[in-house]
This record gives structure tokens, C-alpha cells and sequence, in this order.
């Protein structure tokens, strides 16, 4: 009887979502932070960036490859992110079934404003170092709220009024299932995984400085030994392949959506070498960076949350 109950909650969410999205597309709601966005289509598995948030799809599959990880999301399972990771995405759609989803951006003032609220109630071990990424299923209560922060994002009025406030118990509601410890964490609670995430913060606002490992565990407060292994157990990668997916990442963006040549691109982003660069593009991305140039380039099959945002749907 239940999932008979979970699948005609599921409809609703989706006959809201094609409603709100009637093609594919990326597009803001009237409260900040909350995007919705429709794919029309299926995808091989490619090289995307992800930032912060909790994203809920009512109908569509993604699955995402983090190193030997594999974290699937669907209108069963929804994804968190506690801090940016570059990552391979692998996307289930068509025209039939598109993917229909919600992306609400999660940021630590939210969070610890909620904990706070809360008193604290849900303590973990700070000692403990949780990952950047988790998948939860579905539950009905944290269905049901989606569904009502839909209805509200129908009406301008209704959205601008009770929008916050639902997007606020859906976090909240996170903050209770199982990825509710990377968010405390991500509220300044657990010492080194701010640490490393004030770290990633640096490699994204300075990308194109030069940036090595020592600087960076200094600037933790860590060993290099210590900050290697603190950094790779969250983001799933080492210190300098997260540089270097972010630097490539940044440069796809400044040729595909600003126009610029391969030349400045690579010098835009801190390569020095721009034979270096393209051979780095070629194999991370499996096109030359010649087949991303321009503004033809950009012909929709990149969507982006944000158009400033690494953030890929």
C-alpha cells in the first residue's frame, strides 16, 4: 500500500516539474538558491561539477563516479553535496521521460542557523570525517515537502512568502536521514572537514594561481601527510587532480559560455603550456578544446544551474 502512495506522490512531483519546466531547460524560482531544470535527453558518462546542494528528481536517472564510488540518484534516491567536487556524470532521459528535478543550494550560515534552532540536538563525532557526497532514499515526508515547495513555486506570491520557509524544512528534514552529517560538518562543527573545505573554497576563487600542496596543508594547519588523506577522504581524489579537473572545469566554461580561444583560456586558468593544456583537455574531457570554442559551441547540451556556477545538470 505505501508504494502505491510513494508512486502517486511521485506523479504529483512530476506533474508539477512539467508544469514549471515545459522543456529542457535550467531556470530560477522566485526563491533563491532553488532551481528547476528538465534533460530531455541521455548522456554518456562525462566529466561535470557539482556545488553544494540537495538535488531530488521526480523521474530520470543520474548516475555520478567519484573515483571507485558510485552514487546513483532518481526519483527513489536524493544526492547531497556538502562541498564542490569535480566528478563523471552518466545521464538516463528522453523526450518520453525526461529528467525533472529541483536543485536547492545548501551553504553553512543555513545550516548552522537550523542546528542552532535545533540546539545542537543531533551531535556526531567530530572527530569523524565524512565524505562530500551521499545518496538517501526518498522518503515520504521529505516527498510530501518537495511537493509542497512546488505548489508554493506555482504562485509567485505563495513562492516568495512560503517558499523559504519549505526550502528551510527540507534541509532541515536532511539534517535528520543519514547525509545529515556531512551538513553538520559543513556547519563548521567538524574541524578538519572545514578546514579542507576552506581549502577547496581557495582552489576555486584561485584557481589560476599556483598552487601546490604544501601551501595548501599549511594554510589547513595540517601535514602534508595528514591534509593528503584528510583531503582525499572527503573529495575522493588527490589534492592535485582536484586542481587540475577544477582548472579544466573553469576553462570549458570560459571558451563554451564567454567565447574566449583555446590561447587565453589556458593562460585564463594558470597553464603556462598550452600544447600541456590541450593535451590535458583531450583526456579529461575526450574532445580537443578546439571543439569548444565560440559560442556555437555551447549548442544546450551543457546546462548549467548557474551561468557563473561550475554546476552541471
Amino acid at each position: 500500500m505505501s508504494e502505491k502512495i510513494s508512486e502517486t506522490k511521485r506523479l504529483k512531483l512530476v506533474q508539477l516539474l512539467e508544469h514549471l519546466v515545459p522543456e529542457e531547460r535550467v531556470i530560477p524560482s522566485v526563491v533563491e538558491g532553488v532551481r528547476l531544470f528538465r534533460v530531455d535527453r541521455s548522456s554518456p558518462r562525462a566529466q561535470k561539477a557539482y556545488e553544494p546542494g540537495i538535488i531530488i528528481l521526480a523521474q530520470g536517472q543520474k548516475r555520478v563516479f567519484l573515483g571507485d564510488e558510485i552514487y546513483t540518484y532518481n526519483a527513489l534516491n536524493y544526492l547531497v553535496l556538502s562541498v564542490p567536487l569535480p566528478i563523471e556524470c552518466e545521464t538516463t532521459a528522453s523526450s518520453e521521460e525526461p529528467i525533472l528535478g529541483i536543485y536547492i543550494t545548501v551553504d553553512p550560515s543555513s545550516v548552522g542557523e537550523i542546528l542552532l534552532e535545533m540546539n545542537d540536538d543531533l551531535r556526531y563525532n567530530e572527530e569523524s570525517l565524512p565524505k562530500g557526497i551521499y545518496t538517501s532514499h526518498l522518503t515520504d515526508v521529505l516527498t510530501d515537502t518537495t511537493i509542497r515547495l512546488l505548489e508554493a513555486l506555482s504562485s509567485p506570491m505563495d513562492g516568495r512568502i512560503l517558499g523559504p520557509m519549505i526550502v528551510k524544512e527540507i534541509v532541515y528534514r536532511v539534517l535528520c536521514s543519514e547525509p545529515g552529517g556531512a551538513l553538520h560538518a559543513m556547519a563548521y562543527h567538524n574541524r578538519r572537514f572545514f578546514k579542507i573545505a576552506r581549502v577547496l573554497n581557495r582552489i576555486h576563487e584561485s584557481f589560476n594561481d599556483l598552487l601546490d600542496v604544501k601551501s595548501l596543508a599549511t594554510d589547513a594547519g595540517m601535514s602534508v601527510s595528514t591534509f593528503h588523506s584528510s583531503f582525499k577522504a572527503v573529495t575522493n581524489v588527490s589534492p592535485i587532480q582536484y586542481i587540475k579537473n577544477v582548472r579544466l572545469h573553469k576553462a570549458r566554461i570560459l571558451m563554451t559560455q564567454d567565447g574566449l580561444n583555446v590561447y587565453n583560456a589556458a593562460l585564463r586558468v594558470g597553464y603556462e603550456s598550452p600544447s600541456q593544456f590541450s593535451r590535458e583537455y583531450k583526456r579529461f574531457f575526450g574532445v580537443t578544446p578546439g571543439k569548444d570554442t565560440g559560442p556555437e559551441a555551447n549548442d544546450g547540451k551543457y546546462l548549467n544551474f548557474e551561468s557563473q556556477s561550475i554546476l552541471s545538470v
